[in-house]
C-alpha cells in the first residue's frame, strides 16, 4: 500500500473513532441546588398564601431530592409523600395526576402503582426547560391533588426564566 493511501486511511479510522467516542456519552443539564430552592420556597409560600400546610421535594432528572422543605404543621406523612411525588413525577416524566389517571385498577399500566416509590396522586409535576426534564417538584398537604398541583406550578414558574436555555 502507498503511504499516502496508508495516511487517507489512517485518517479514515481516525475520523470513525473520533464519531463512535462522541456517540459513547452525552450530556445532561440539571437543576442548581439554588434553582431547586427557590422552586421550593415559591411552591411552600403559594400554599402558606392559600392557606396550607405543606412538605414540598425538588428532585433532579433522576429523583434523587435536592431540596426538602416542610412547613410548621404540615403532617409528618407530607414529607414521604412530597418526595415520592417528585420522584414518580421525573422517573416517568409525567405530571402525577395524569399518571393516576393511566394507572387505575383496570387500565392496561394499573401494576405501575405496586412499584415501591411510585406515588400515582396529584402534586407531582416534571420541570422542563428546551425539551429536556431537568427534576421535578412534588407538594404534599393541601387539599387534594389539585391544590397540590397548583402550589407545584407555582414553584416552577418562579424558577421558569431562569430556566430559559
Amino acid at each position: 500500500m502507498k503511504p499516502t493511501c496508508l495516511a487517507a486511511a489512517a485518517v479514515a479510522l481516525a475520523c470513525v473513532g473520533g464519531a463512535q467516542a462522541a456517540d459513547a456519552t452525552f450530556a445532561t443539564r440539571s437543576l442548581t441546588p439554588e434553582t431547586a430552592l427557590a422552586a421550593a420556597q415559591a411552591a411552600l409560600a403559594h400554599c402558606r398564601q392559600a392557606g396550607y400546610q405543606v412538605a414540598v421535594a425538588v428532585s433532579d432528572r433522576a429523583g434523587l431530592t435536592q431540596v426538602l422543605l416542610r412547613d410548621r404543621f404540615a403532617g409528618a406523612h407530607t414529607i414521604d409523600a412530597a418526595t415520592r411525588k417528585a420522584w414518580t413525577a421525573a422517573s416517568f416524566r409525567i405530571a402525577t395526576a395524569a399518571l393516576a389517571r393511566e394507572t387505575q385498577a383496570g387500565k392496561e399500566m394499573s401494576g405501575l402503582r405496586s412499584l415501591p416509590q411510585v406515588m400515582a396522586a396529584g402534586g407531582g409535576l416534571p420541570i422542563e426547560a428546551a425539551g429536556s426534564t431537568l427534576g421535578a417538584i412534588g407538594v404534599s398537604g393541601a387539599p387534594g391533588g389539585e391544590a397540590d398541583d397548583a402550589c407545584a406550578a407555582a414553584g416552577i414558574k418562579a424558577i421558569a426564566d431562569a430556566l430559559e436555555f
